[in-house]
């Protein structure tokens, strides 16, 4: 390898991960269609609400130049994570009277919901970065392939970032996903990708809508979005609100810490399960991502019963170990008697339904 190839590679593994973390760039063009979205930033792009609280980020030079130079202590893990494969038998013999929640990695979750199957920010690739030799690599396969995914009757995304958009992966599933949601502005990438317009429905927060039997809801969130270093803001992010059967579900997306969370608690009265970002913090990029203590914050502002983490444990997104966020959420909770839930890869979780919960990252480097 060439000393030209390996700027290269150094540059791209650096932007790639910036983009994921915490953004590097503003954008430039402007499409006037979401104008009118009280999160518009005045130019057709987004901005978050108003947080006085919230810190700013450092530079885009500074993050670059420390991803080029810093050295990183126990980011990526020496033994294997532990990972539960499934198959589509054991799938469908879910009780379909019941609600149930699958860890496949990362924030990518699948969901049967009354017997309907639904997929949250699914990410399949190896890597997650714009190209498959450079970036941010998985510790771990999914527990299923593509391939053997069950028919979906939904498909929701959080925002488009490449760790929660995986357009191989929106290419593969177009032909059994039955409907997207989306934010706004992230209906462009999928239709981009071949999907049919008529099949996305995007969203702007707090807009309800229903598909089937399930009700939901884009709320919130306080991050930011882009694919490249020109497309900053271009498109909305959000947290959602998923109902089914009487049973409320929260899903964080990718937020720093900020009062929409009680906002959202206030608004719908709590949540029987609530799936919480936990993982890519940095005192460098300080309100776009949580650390495990305002993971734990959040999660009573929001009122919820269980905290299920995400965001960890398949990709190495920041400086942090790659066990912190699990081990300082666990004393927490464990200090403070609230519910946790750290599924292993794989795990099936339904709720209402009682659970030990296991510590699997206890031993392994």
């Amino acid at each position: 390898m060439t000393a030209t190839h390996r700027r290269l590679l150094a540059w791209l593994f650096t932007a790639t991960t910036c983009l994921v973390a915490a953004g590097c760039a503003t954008g430039a063009d402007c499409d006037a269609r979401y104008a009118a979205s009280a999160q518009s930033d005045g130019d057709c792009g987004f901005r978050n609400m108003a947080n006085p609280q919230a810190l700013p980020s450092q530079s885009g030079w500074k993050i670059w130049t420390r991803f080029f130079t810093a050295d990183k202590t126990g980011t990526v893990p020496v033994d294997a994570i532990p990972v539960r494969k499934l198959d589509r038998a054991s799938l469908d013999a879910l009780d379909n009277g019941a609600n149930h929640v699958v860890r496949l990695g990362h924030s990518s979750h699948l969901l049967k919901l009354k017997g309907k199957y639904w997929l949250i920010d699914p990410v399949f690739a190896e890597r997650a970065s714009p190209v498959g030799w450079a970036g941010p690599k998985r510790f771990h396969a999914p527990p299923l392939t593509l391939a053997e995914l069950p028919p979906i009757e939904g498909l929701i995304l959080s925002h488009d970032h490449y760790d929660h958009l995986d357009l191989a992966a929106i290419d593969v599933l177009r032909a059994q996903v039955a409907r997207y949601f989306v934010p706004l502005g992230v209906g462009k990438r999928l239709r981009d990708a071949g999907v049919a317009a008529d099949h996305v429905e995007e969203f702007d927060w707090w807009q309800q809508g229903r598909h089937g039997d399930v009700q939901l809801t884009a709320t919130p969130s306080q991050h930011f979005s882009g694919r490249t270093l020109w497309d900053r803001d271009r498109t909305l992010w959000a947290s959602w609100v998923i109902e089914s059967g009487g049973e409320r579900i929260f899903y964080s997306g990718d937020s720093g810490y900020f009062p929409g969370f009680a906002q959202i608690g206030e608004r719908f009265g709590g949540f029987d399960l609530a799936l919480m970002e936990n993982g890519a913090y940095d005192t460098y990029w300080p309100s776009v991502h949580m650390t495990p203590e305002e993971t734990v914050k959040a999660f009573g502002d929001l009122r919820g019963k269980l905290l299920f983490l995400v965001h960890n444990s398949t990709f190495d997104l920041a400086f942090h170990t790659w066990r912190d966020p699990l081990d300082r959420v666990a004393a927490i909770t464990a200090r403070e008697k609230i519910p946790l839930a750290t599924p292993e890869i794989g795990e099936v979780l339904t709720i209402g339904k009682s659970r030990e919960n296991v510590l699997w990252w206890k031993g392994l480097r």
